[in-house]
């Protein structure tokens, strides 16, 4: 008895790109690419039509960048997940998609094992950031926890 593939829609306008993780993913028993987008709105009608189990959204598209189909796509088919991949890493990016609803955020320098990792994870429910921006994450979560933590106080 097999398992049910996770099914994926790649957003992403430059197509060599898009043949080069269609070539990562034919690997993996458990993904399958049901389809391909090169503009936002391209991506938004695929959503509705092919409802896959998760996006891999490229954030500098044509006619919608990733933010507006990641919001669109999270408002009219909350089943999908969207994981975000980028060239850019910044702060206000990473913060301001994972506010639309994004489950991961995952960096174009990363390893083409994390690709197949980061589906899988958003697949599961979970999120999932290239670990050059879990780490930069996990930093600002430490030192925003700081000013919490009580100082030691010594007795009378």
């Amino acid at each position: 008895m097999s398992m049910k593939p996770i099914t994926v829609l790649l957003a992403e306008d430059h197509q060599i790109v898009r043949e080069g993780f269609r070539s990562l993913l034919k690997h993996e028993r458990d993904i399958e690419v049901v389809g391909e987008a090169e503009t936002g709105r391209q991506a938004v009608a695929m959503v509705k039509k092919l409802r896959p189990a998760v996006v891999v959204m490229d954030i500098a598209m044509p006619l919608l960048n990733g933010m507006e189909p990641t919001r669109q796509i999270r408002k009219d088919v909350p089943a999908t997940k969207v994981l975000i991949l980028s060239a850019h890493s910044d702060d206000a990016y990473v913060e301001q998609v994972s506010q639309l609803g994004a489950a991961g955020f995952l960096l174009k320098q990363t390893s083409s094992d994390n690709l197949a990792r980061a589906i899988r994870e958003v697949h599961k429910g979970n999120t999932f950031f290239s670990p050059a921006i879990s780490k930069r994450l996990d930093r600002r979560a430490e030192k925003a926890l700081d000013p919490l933590v009580a100082p030691a106080t010594t007795g009378p």
